[in-house]
């Protein structure tokens, strides 16, 4: 047993980082502990010729797949939309594409707007100061003015739009829909360290420029110089309980494979929507037989992912949408509810650029667009650096019978149980993605694309993991109250996507960092009476 800490945080991610750089002027003693390793960007994809390759191996997005030594398998063959994730400092930053999307203030009342789900606990005023800290730390890049949302002030620049960016523009201008430079945690200038973006078009599997803001460029430096540890490799299997039900510290394994356990005054999980559950659901006792702060049920219930539309648009004339950020621009023409259609809220259209020679080949060969034979290298000329993406971005409902659960069979590297995933596609996701196909297929027509491919759902688009842990003022129906604290255990804090109450239709990173300042400040507020 090692010495008791003040603050004990599970997970070195997106709200892992922020949370304990938040909570380090506090001055107390805090200790991060992160499966994973620093990533080292040497040996990113983007340094070498073969980065496509090694974007679909050692980088590749989903963990069964990747099966890296800091990866835990998912039992995920129950479930459409397949988990992409990253283990290690910096987590799902570390291979996100940038995209920094805040929610609007109507996605916290949508029970009140519009009926269904659940309203928040908090609003979008609670948030907006710690939308604004979150967006000078990480340093976004972007264009004031949208009226799609409140005035906020960006950092820095917009990204280029490039080539691709300005032929879809002026096609949503053609439609009369809205669109908007998008919010980018990409640097535009040198900031805080940072070199700015100089457009290599490998923004998926890490930034070698250190341009993209994942935390362990961004947070974590300023923590740790700010006094706080960081272990590495240290892999936590439960959160213990004291005699009165506090949490007394976690059970993990070290580098080296050994058990070891770290007492501290508060825990908190940063672990992602899939992660938290799946060490509350371990964490059984006598007090806490379904798992830890479950009184309620709830913990792992009401799965939300992001189902993603994707619409390609093959141009007769190059592009260069290989290069540059991996987002260049964003539609939100419909994102809220419209009683004309024959779904309730929206979705985000976020523009995504092209892709490189090597899965422009594969997306051709596997759509019979590039055949094998003497034909082959001129159908790939006629498609590389022609094609353009997009993605509708769809808000998906919280539903009880979407679930992770311990899996009875399938175990991690340390014999820690499997999450296991039981995910339905709602009948108003499906009426939703098939609207993002039939409106995304209108753009690229209106571009002047002579062709269009389109997916939907994206498999391995389980990007977004949400509201296995959701926040509420009633105990009966959520996991924590309204700043983050479990309504069963006084000293157990959750921070990260599984606090959300409902989705929204864009992607959670900036959501989720501010809920973590947001849960970190309401305990600095509260320290005296933390636990009443």
């Amino acid at each position: 047993m090692q010495d008791t800490v003040d603050v004990l945080i599970i997970g070195a991610g997106a709200s892992g980082a922020a949370v304990a750089w938040s909570l380090a002027e506090t001055r107390m003693r805090i200790v991060c502990l992160e499966q994973g390793e620093w990533p080292n960007p040497a040996r990113y994809p983007s340094t070498g010729m073969d980065w496509e390759a090694r974007a679909m191996t050692e980088f590749g997005f989903n963990p069964n797949r990747r099966a890296n030594s800091a990866d835990y398998p998912i039992n995920e063959d129950n479930s459409p939309i397949k988990i992409a994730n990253y283990n290690g400092v910096g987590g799902g930053t570390v291979l996100y594409a940038g995209h920094f999307p805040r929610f609007h203030p109507s996605d916290f009342r949508v029970r009140s707007l519009d009926g269904v789900a659940d309203d928040w606990p908090i609003d979008y005023a609670t948030l907006a100061p710690y939308y604004g800290e979150n967006d000078r730390m990480m340093g976004i890049s972007g264009l004031a003015g949208d009226p799609a949302y409140p005035p906020k002030m960006p950092m820095m620049p917009p990204v280029p739009l490039g080539k691709a960016g300005t032929k879809l523009a002026k096609a949503f201008n053609a439609l009369g829909w809205h669109w908007w430079p998008s919010d980018s945690a990409v640097a535009t200038t040198d900031y805080d360290g940072r070199a700015k973006c100089i457009n290599l078009g490998h923004c998926l599997h890490g930034c070698a420029q250190g341009a993209k803001a994942s935390t362990d460029v961004t947070y974590w430096p300023h923590a740790i110089r700010a006094g706080v540890e960081l272990r590495t490799r240290c892999r936590v299997r439960e959160i213990a309980t004291d005699g009165q039900g506090r949490a007394s510290g976690v059970v993990y394994y070290d580098r080296d494979g050994k058990e070891c356990f770290q007492a501290a005054e508060v825990v908190i999980l940063a672990c992602n929507g899939i992660g938290t559950p799946r060490i509350l659901l371990n964490s059984t006792s006598a007090r806490f037989p379904n798992g830890l702060a479950n009184t309620s049920g709830l913990v792992g219930k009401n799965l939300m992912f992001h189902p993603y539309a994707a619409i390609n648009g093959i141009f007769e004339e190059p592009l260069d949408g290989h290069r540059g950020p991996s987002n260049c621009i964003w539609s939100q023409e419909f994102y809220e509810t419209d009683p004309k259609r024959d779904f309730v809220r929206g979705y985000t259209f976020e523009i995504s650029r092209g892709r490189g020679p090597l899965v422009t080949a594969l997306t051709g060969m596997s759509t019979g667009r590039i055949p094998w034979g003497e034909d082959h290298h001129r159908a790939f000329r006629r498609m590389f650096d022609r094609i353009t993406s997009m993605v509708a971005i769809c808000e998906d409902l919280p539903e009880m019978h979407n679930t992770v659960t311990l899996d009875p069979v399938l175990k991690d590297a340390h014999g820690i149980p499997a999450p296991k995933l039981d995910y339905t596609l709602s009948e108003n996701s499906r009426r939703m993605l098939n609207h993002g196909i039939e409106r995304g297929t209108e753009v690229m027509k209106a571009a002047g694309a002579y062709d269009v491919i389109t997916q939907a759902p994206i498999e391995f688009g389980g990007w977004h993991l949400m509201g296995t842990a959701r926040m509420g003022t009633d105990p009966d129906r959520s996991v924590v109250n309204e700043w983050g604290r479990s309504h069963d255990v006084k000293n157990l804090f959750i921070v990260d996507g599984s606090l959300f109450v409902t989705s929204a239709g864009v992607n959670p990173t900036s959501t989720i960092q501010a809920l973590a300042l947001y849960v970190a400040d309401n305990i600095k507020k509260r320290l005296a009476n933390l636990f009443d």
